[in-house]
């Protein structure tokens, strides 16, 4: 029986760590991508990695190399590829650089991995999963963007300080574009299947999205860089779904079209993930101050796609 194949392209932060929890996993082989000037970092990550599997009890081969052949056969990319924020930053601000860099990857996995289902974690991400889209050609149930996965384990986490619970226990939902403008749904939220709402206050609720919103600005602000467990964690977690075609119902940037009125865009909405990528969209009945709320994070995702297409028109 053939392995699984996941290849990650980005020996950064994120990257090395999506490596990592792949191998701990053990989903498959993992291959890290950087490039020619990194490719020794790509190399001494991937061996060191390669050493924990005695102590962790973990068997993968695992690779680091700057060349887009040894993708071949993979069954995920993950694409962490691009600059990360810095303090100050929005990952708006983050969108010219990044287009390129990820458009650059997105021809060398069409090329190389034709088959493979893309998950992207650059930001600003909803734009990025259009670039990726654009530019490899691929079928938009093949094209995913990790947002969600990272945006919901941290609104459970702040849920969970704040009742003195298990995060185990919290399960939740968001909508939405990544960042400030991510639609929460605290009606959707509960702990062991009671809801949130009957174990704390309305105030702390909000303090709890509020914070999750924000999450990334103050994990840079604390550390100088953006966050990588999480959303490396975020990440495996998707490929995990396919690779094992679980079915797993997860928030993830895919493409909507008359799907909560969008209107052929990637945005953060529930999806089934299984062997053929995103093969769902969960439609749940939104309450008028939810559908404003969604609006107004669509239209944000637009305006971003917009700068890209007027900067890169071969990506309209």
């Amino acid at each position: 029986m053939r392995r699984a194949k996941i290849s990650v392209i980005g020996a950064g932060n994120v990257g090395a760590t999506c490596a990592h929890w792949a191998a701990a996993k053990e989903l498959g082989d993992v291959v890290l991508v950087d490039i020619p000037d990194k490719v020794g970092v790509a190399q001494g990550k991937a061996l060191d990695l390669a050493c924990c599997g005695p102590i962790e009890n973990f068997d993968a081969n695992i690779i680091g190399t700057s060349d887009y052949k040894d993708v071949a056969g993979s069954d995920v990319v993950i694409v962490t590829a691009g600059l990360p924020r810095k303090p100050g930053m929005s990952r708006d601000d983050l969108i010219q650089t990044n287009v390129k860099i990820v458009k650059s990857v997105s021809e060398q996995i069409a090329t190389h991995a034709p088959d493979s289902v893309v998950i992207v974690v650059a930001n600003p991400l909803d734009a990025m999963v259009y670039t990726a889209w654009k530019t490899t050609g691929f079928p938009t149930n093949r094209i995913l963007g990790q947002a969600g996965c990272l945006d919901v384990a941290r609104f459970c986490t702040f849920i969970a300080m704040e009742i003195g619970c298990s995060v185990e226990d919290v399960t939740a939902l968001l909508l939405g574009g990544h960042g400030d403008d991510m639609v929460p749904l605290p009606r959707f939220a509960s702990v062991h299947g009671i809801p949130v709402n009957q174990l704390l206050s309305d105030e702390t609720i909000t303090a709890c999205v509020d914070r999750a919103k924000v999450g990334g600005g103050e994990i840079v602000k604390l550390m100088g860089t953006s966050a990588y467990y999480a959303p490396a964690s975020g990440s495996v977690q998707m490929a995990e779904a396919i690779i094992k075609d679980k079915k797993r119902i997860l928030p993830c940037a895919a493409y909507c079209d008359a799907e909560y009125g969008v209107g052929g865009y990637f945005v953060g909405v529930p999806c089934v993930l299984g062997a053929g990528g995103m093969e769902q969209v969960i439609e749940i009945d939104l309450n008028s101050d939810e559908k404003v709320l969604m609006d107004e994070s669509v239209s944000h995702v637009k305006d971003l796609v917009e700068v890209v297409r007027e900067t890169f028109p071969e990506l309209v």
